[in-house]
């Protein structure tokens, strides 16, 4: 039986209450500050006060934390909007919203679907909203946004982690890899890759997502229509 069709053990008049929302609350804390591996059940047992040994009469394993974990983020991802178009850009913008609040959600998003109650909300919107669609579409449309969001914020978190790792920010990074760059290119192997780095648009990360995202629903839309 999966965690969430096991009920929970019935309240006992004890010093310190547990319920299951109470353990992901502080286990999400935990990961907020210090990521995935700042999470166990010995250490959230300690940052709610209690022995391990309890929080077994709630969650099995370590697995289960994290699947409650992850199903309490997708309570912030809300896909709303007009239309197939809207309710997918906001599922992708909730989505990457989400991922910044949460970094660690970007490690555990993806393979096998989540089957929580609110990532079954999320889908039940998303697909709802696609009524309308080829019903054979709707799958592949939903894991291509899902999969365009999932790329975009692992490569955004990966950049955070690596500005905190080195000290060095993008533009201060930029600036340092410049000089190496400069004589690269000057040897006019790499025309093509020159002309788009010293000429194009430099987009923030902002810009670069929703821009892509416009593409690919722009893709879709056509697909569609046909």
């Amino acid at each position: 039986m999966l965690v969430w069709e096991r009920p929970e053990p019935a309240n006992r008049p004890v010093p310190a209450p547990l319920n299951r929302e109470r353990i992901v609350r502080a286990a999400i804390q935990l990961a907020d500050a210090d990521g995935l591996e700042a999470v166990s059940l010995r250490k959230v047992a300690t940052a709610l006060g209690v022995g391990p040994m309890r929080l077994y009469n709630y969650i099995a394993s370590k697995e289960e934390l994290l699947d409650l974990m992850v199903d309490a983020a997708y309570a912030e991802i809300r896909p709303t909007g007009d239309g197939w178009r809207e309710a997918l850009r906001s599922l992708a913008e909730t989505t990457r919203q989400a991922a910044h609040e949460h970094e660690w959600l970007a490690d555990l998003l993806g393979g096998r679907p989540q089957l929580g109650p609110h990532a079954l909300a999320k889908g039940e919107a998303v697909v709802a909203a696609l009524d309308g669609v080829d019903l054979d579409d709707v799958m592949p449309v939903v894991s291509a946004v899902n999969s365009y969001v999932i790329g975009a914020v692992r490569r955004e978190i990966a950049e955070r982690r690596a500005e905190r790792a080195s000290g060095m920010d993008e533009r201060r990074w930029q600036a340092a890899l410049g000089p190496y760059l400069e004589r690269t290119f000057a040897t006019g192997r790499f025309p093509a890759l020159a002309t788009v780095v010293r000429d194009a648009a430099h987009l923030d990360a902002d810009q670069t997502f929703r821009i892509g995202l416009d593409f690919l629903l722009d893709g879709i839309a056509a697909r569609i229509s046909r």
